[in-house]
C-alpha cells in the first residue's frame, strides 16, 4: 500500500505537532519552512525521524503532496499556496487534521478578544473538577501534538480566524463566540464581513446536538445570528439584558452575575470576588461559567475557580511600580479593541506605549478614552504614522522610539507618582519583536532596569 504524503508548511508549535501526529499515523511526512526552524522543533522532528527543510520551499518536495497542512501564520496569497490551489491539492489546518484522530469533546473558543483568558479560565475550572482535559490551539502544546501523545477526554481549544479558514469537516461540541471587532483585516481584503464569516465557521457542521455560547451585547454577532439558520442549542451572556432564559447576565443592583438555565437561576457570583477584573473579564467569566455548567460541573467548583484563577501572562499583567509609577504589561493586546479594554480598566493617568504592525486599524473607538486618560503616547514601531494621525491633535506629547528599552525609559521620564505606564500596543509585534511574548518579556526586563 502506497503511503499518503503529508507536507506541512511551517515548523512552529502547530506544524511540528501536526508532523508528529502524521508520522505516528504512518504517513510519508515532510516539513518545509521558508524561515529557519527553532532548535527545539528540530529536535522533535529528528526524534520522530521526520524529514524537513528550512530557509526554503523546494517545489519538487511540496507539490507531490496528497494533502497540505498549513501554518495559520501563512497568508493564502503567497506564491506557494497559489501554486497548490492551481493543482487542487487540499490545504487544511493542524486543528482540522488532529480532529480526525480523537473522539474527545472539543470546547472551541474564538472571538477578536479574550480568547486566551477564557480558554485558560475554562481549562482551570475543568481541571479543578477532575476532568481529563487538555488545553490547545493558540495556548499550550498544539492540539495535534496532544492528540498524538496524550489521551484526553476533553480539549479546550483557542481558535483563531486563521485556523478556522482551513477547517472543513471539523465539528465543535461546544462553540464559544466572545465578540467580533475589526482585526486582521489585511488578511481579509480589508472587508469586515469576510472576517465575520471566518469567525462563524466555528459553527460549521453543528446541529441541535451541539452547543453555541455567545455574547448577546455584541451587535455584529446578533446581526449575523439573525441572518443565519443556526440549529445548535444556544446560551447567551450579557451585561445589559435581563430577560435571558439560558446563559448569564449582570445584575447591576446587586453587582453580581446570575447564571440562568431554563429560566431558573442556578448560581450567582459577586463581581468583586472574580479573580480577574475589568468589564471584559466579566464577559470572559460569564462564558467560562456557562461552559462549566453545560458540562455539569458543581457550582462550588465553578465559584472557587472563578475566585482563585491567575490570569495569563502579557494580559494586563502588573509588573512593578518605580517611584510610584505603575507599569502594566498588556503586550497581548494586538488589536484596537484589546487596547480599549486595557485603557478602560486603568483608573489613573496613562502613558501609553503603542504601535507595531498596523493591521488596518481604526483608532476612532479609542478617542474618548485617550482624551480623558492618556497624557502621553510613546510609539514603538517602525511606522507610527497612523498613531500620529489619529491622536496628534488630542494628546500633548507623542514620541517615537525604536526599541523597548528606549520606549520604557521615555515613558518613565514622562510619568509622575500615581501614573500608569501601559504597554498595550493595539498592533502586531513582528516589526521589532519575534511575537507578543517577546515584546512583553522585553518590556518587563526594561522596566526592571530602571
Amino acid at each position: 500500500m502506497v503511503q499518503k504524503r503529508i507536507v506541512i508548511l511551517g515548523s512552529g508549535e502547530s506544524g511540528t505537532g501536526a508532523a508528529v501526529l502524521a508520522a505516528l499515523q504512518n504517513f510519508d511526512v515532510f516539513v518545509s519552512d521558508k524561515s529557519s526552524i527553532e532548535e527545539k522543533y528540530k529536535n522533535t522532528l529528528k526524534e520522530y525521524n521526520i524529514q524537513y527543510e528550512e530557509n526554503q520551499h523546494s517545489l519538487e518536495l511540496i507539490l507531490n503532496a496528497d494533502e497540505i497542512i498549513k501554518s495559520p501564520g501563512i497568508p493564502d496569497t503567497v506564491p506557494i499556496i497559489n501554486k497548490l490551489k492551481e493543482l487542487n491539492i487540499p490545504i487544511i489546518s493542524e486543528i482540522e487534521f488532529a480532529a480526525r484522530y480523537t473522539q474527545a469533546v472539543k470546547i472551541c473558543i474564538t472571538g477578536s478578544n479574550g480568547k486566551t483568558t477564557t480558554a485558560m479560565l475554562t481549562y482551570h475550572i475543568l481541571q479543578k473538577a477532575g476532568l481529563n482535559v487538555g488545553l490547545a490551539g493558540n495556548v499550550g502544546k498544539s492540539f495535534a501534538y496532544q492528540v498524538a501523545t496524550r489521551d484526553y477526554d476533553y480539549y479546550v481549544i483557542e481558535i483563531s480566524s486563521f485556523q478556522l479558514d482551513n477547517m472543513y469537516q471539523f465539528k465543535s461540541e461546544l462553540s464559544i463566540l466572545l465578540n467580533i471587532t475589526p482585526d486582521h483585516l489585511d488578511r481579509y481584503d480589508y472587508k469586515f464581513q469576510n472576517y465575520v464569516d471566518s469567525k462563524f465557521r466555528i459553527l460549521q457542521n453543528t446541529s441541535n446536538k451541539e452547543t453555541f455560547i455567545y455574547c448577546s451585547d455584541d451587535e455584529t454577532i446578533i446581526k449575523e445570528i439573525n441572518k443565519r439558520n443556526i440549529t445548535t442549542t444556544q446560551f447567551e451572556f450579557s451585561q445589559t439584558k435581563k430577560n435571558i432564559e439560558n446563559g448569564a447576565h449582570l445584575n447591576n443592583t446587586e453587582n453580581e452575575i446570575n447564571f440562568i438555565f431554563n429560566n431558573k437561576q442556578q448560581m450567582t457570583m459577586q463581581i468583586e470576588d472574580l479573580a480577574i477584573k475589568g468589564k471584559h473579564n466579566v464577559y470572559n467569566s460569564m462564558a467560562a461559567g456557562i461552559i462549566a455548567q453545560c458540562l455539569n460541573i458543581r457550582k462550588s467548583i465553578i465559584r472557587e475557580s472563578l475566585i482563585d484563577f491567575r490570569n495569563v501572562a502579557h494580559r494586563l499583567e502588573s509588573v512593578i511600580s518605580v517611584h510610584g509609577i505603575k507599569f502594566i504589561n498588556d503586550s497581548k493586546a494586538t488589536n484596537v479593541n484589546s487596547a480599549w479594554y486595557a485603557l478602560e480598566t486603568v483608573n489613573s493617568q496613562i502613558i501609553w506605549i503603542a504601535g507595531g504592525v498596523d493591521k488596518g486599524n481604526d483608532y476612532s473607538i479609542l478617542t474618548d478614552l485617550i482624551k480623558t486618560k492618556v497624557k502621553a503616547i510613546v510609539c514603538l514601531g517602525k511606522d507610527n504614522t497612523a498613531l500620529h494621525k489619529a491622536f496628534g491633535d488630542i494628546v500633548p506629547e507623542i514620541i517615537d522610539t525604536n526599541s523597548m528599552l528606549e520606549a520604557v525609559k521615555t515613558a518613565y521620564y514622562l510619568g509622575k507618582k500615581d501614573d500608569t505606564v501601559l504597554l498595550s500596543p493595539a498592533c502586531a509585534s513582528f516589526d521589532l519583536f519575534d511575537n507578543y511574548e517577546d515584546r512583553g518579556n522585553q518590556f518587563k526586563l526594561a522596566v526592571r532596569t530602571l
